[in-house]
């Protein structure tokens, strides 16, 4: 079964007829480390009720959870005007527990008040009766609603997934809503409209609120994700990307221009035109840069499959506007193969580059033992060096760990439990804060903007920004030495490296250009008018004023030749008049010469009645010092030479 045909769809009577060809053997899962070898089971999660549409989240319907617990990992995770909100994933109440860890908890962290990583402000949220309990989905962020996408279902005890629904959280009405039935609509580069859309699993997703857009990237569909898919149906990787476009949102990409309505609008994208295809992967990350192109672009990163991973020397870019996927080749030492790193990006305050920050992860073979990573990487745009591992050493570093959830605010990245492997008992609470421009794991996050004046905690100089040409949560960023050391500039910016560094053969990288800030002594600042991505349309530009100025430059030369040819005839009769004149005794009294409008008619009637008064009067001077015109003297005088010429 080729993956991308399975990519939002699956057809049940081809599961059908594989299941009855054949009993194959299910892939075993990348995230057996999670499980510690041992089978796990979920919590029990509500049924969906058939007549549920609402489902409120007060304690009368849905009772809360605890925030305390020994471990946590593989959850759901989005930050919305301050605070960090946490669905769902696997936890473990005992240091030795290795059943019933899948739940649907629902937590959040103020991200708006300072904390110690020893008693973060969790608080327990109700937990919903009506989303499943899932792991390694995702939550999509609009600017006032959570969307939850994807998942998988608790395979110890194995808990039969259930039809896809996409479930909303209101965060002003604290209430879920079931937005059943989900089917793809048209558009560019992607498959059937009208076809239903599956739950996937261990995708890369990113969400921006700006554009009211959510992408999930590869991933994969098994009896774990899929209703009716059977568990001796091997399980298959995607090569494609899922995209939502929030209710009330428009999309260029569709085939209608209408906004999307209460249920949004999915695209399923699975031709990869531009110059570059991708390969099947799950458990990678996805970052989202301003700039460069009219909606920015995607840079998706590690991931893999449970046999292979996707390099890190060549990464994958997805120009938003175009739906086309490119390849841009990196420098810069390159980090190790990985799959379940978390991955937060911030800009400098004039957008000349932007770094995304790469934590952690795992190596899941050889199979069984599975190696976790405690090492953080930067991949500094758009010079794309990459940058690290950075020297941690005498930091109180959190221990190595994979499937954790990373979110940044006030240029702070926040991390979320993780799976730690067998060594640490409890990983408790599990909420770490690394500060992104002094490059330090810190004892606590200290809350810097103010909500009321900068909701999505953006850069003084950006926060004017209009649409999505900003990155949320860089407050106060400031570019670390360690990346200027490559780059150039200083902590506002001022980036030398402008493009990367193996040049981009094509796409927004080798055409746009970055958003650019104009930054004061304050911090603050406007955004250079030119906009982002408008390098193709600067030379656009350019080629229309070339354009402009030779349409203009062959007017003015038809002019010329006209005013030479005039110029020409009149001097070649002066000429001939002033002979005749000296032949007849030079000048008349005021210094001129008379002439003819035809020689053989001056002469005829010369002979007969002597000269007449139809003659023209020119002095020298007019006509040049009896110089023959030419035609560069034409264009070099035309003022002069048009005065000889209606004189």
């Amino acid at each position: 079964m080729r993956a991308r045909d399975a990519a939002s769809i699956f057809s049940w009577t081809c599961v059908r007829a594989a299941v009855g060809a054949t009993l194959l053997v299910v892939l075993a899962l990348p995230f057996v480390g999670f499980r510690g070898g041992e089978p796990s089971s979920g919590a029990d999660a509500s049924v969906i009720p058939s007549d549920t549409r609402t489902s409120s989240a007060d304690g009368s319907i849905a009772k809360r959870q605890s925030a305390e617990v020994c471990k946590r990992w593989a959850q759901q995770s989005a930050v919305i005007n301050g605070t960090l909100y946490i669905y769902g994933g696997r936890a473990s109440n005992e240091p030795d527990q290795e059943s019933n860890t899948w739940n649907n908890n629902f937590l959040s962290l103020d991200l708006t008040e300072s904390w110690q990583i020893s008693n973060p402000s969790l608080r327990s949220l109700s937990r919903p009766s009506g989303p499943p309990a899932v792991s390694l989905g995702t939550l999509w962020a609009s600017y006032d609603s959570l969307f939850l996408y994807g998942g998988q279902f608790s395979d110890s005890p194995v808990r039969a997934p259930t039809a896809f629904s996409l479930w909303e959280y209101d965060v002003g009405e604290s209430s879920w809503t079931e937005h059943r039935n989900p089917r793809t609509s048209a558009g560019r580069n992607a498959a059937d409209s009208n076809e239903p859309v599956e739950r996937s699993s261990e995708g890369a997703s990113f969400s921006v609120a700006g554009l009211g857009r959510g992408w999930y990237f590869g991933g994969h569909l098994d009896g774990y994700t899929t209703q009716g898919w059977s568990q001796s149906v091997e399980r298959v990787y995607l090569d494609s990307m899922v995209e939502y476009t929030f209710p009330g949102n428009t999309n260029n990409a569709l085939s209608s221009d209408d906004a999307a309505g209460s249920d949004g609008a999915w695209r399923n994208i699975t031709e990869a035109t531009g110059n570059a295809g991708f390969p099947e992967r799950a458990d990678g990350i996805l970052a989202w840069i301003p700039g460069f192109s009219r909606q920015g672009i995607l840079v998706g990163l590690a991931g893999g499959t449970s046999r292979r991973f996707t390099q890190m020397n060549v990464i994958d870019v997805f120009d938003v506007a175009s739906s086309a996927w490119y390849k841009q080749s990196t420098s810069g030492p390159t980090p190790r193969t990985r799959v379940n790193p978390c991955a937060v990006v911030a800009a400098a305050a004039d957008g000349s580059s932007y770094q995304i920050y790469m934590y952690g992860g795992q190596n899941l073979q050889p199979a069984g033992n599975q190696i976790q990573y405690q090492d953080m990487w930067i991949l500094t745009i758009p010079s794309f060096t990459w940058i690290g591992p950075l020297d941690l050493s005498g930091q109180s570093e959190p221990n190595a760990r994979a499937g954790h959830t990373c979110n940044v605010w006030d240029a702070q990245m926040v991390v979320v439990g993780g799976y730690v492997g067998e060594e640490l008992g409890c990983d408790s609470p599990g909420v770490y804060s690394f500060d992104l421009s002094s490059l330090e794991w810190t004892q606590g996050f200290k809350a810097t903007s103010t909500p009321d004046d900068n909701p999505f905690s953006r850069q003084s100089s950006q926060t004017d920004a209009q649409g999505p040409n900003a990155v949320d949560g860089s407050y106060g960023y400031e570019v670390p030495q360690r990346v200027r050391s490559v780059v150039g500039g200083g902590p506002t910016g001022g980036a030398t490296v402008t493009k990367p560094v193996v040049t981009a053969t094509a796409g927004p990288l080798a055409t746009g250009r970055p958003q650019i800030y104009t930054v004061d002594g304050d911090g603050n600042g406007t955004a250079d008018s030119t906009g982002p991505g408008t390098k193709g349309r600067k030379v656009a530009i350019a080629v229309g004023v070339v354009a402009g100025v030779l349409f203009l430059a062959a007017i003015y030369l038809a002019i010329c030749a006209v005013i030479y040819r005039r110029r020409l005839k009149l001097y070649q009769q002066h000429m001939e008049a002033e002979r005749d004149a000296r032949s007849r005794g030079g000048p008349d009294a005021n210094g001129a010469f008379s002439y003819s409008t035809t020689t053989a008619e001056r002469r005829n009637k010369e002979d007969t009645d002597g000269p007449k008064n139809n003659t023209a009067r020119f002095s020298d001077q007019d006509l040049l010092g009896n110089m023959e015109p030419t035609f560069v003297g034409i264009m070099l005088h035309p003022k002069r030479s048009l005065r000889v010429v209606n004189k």
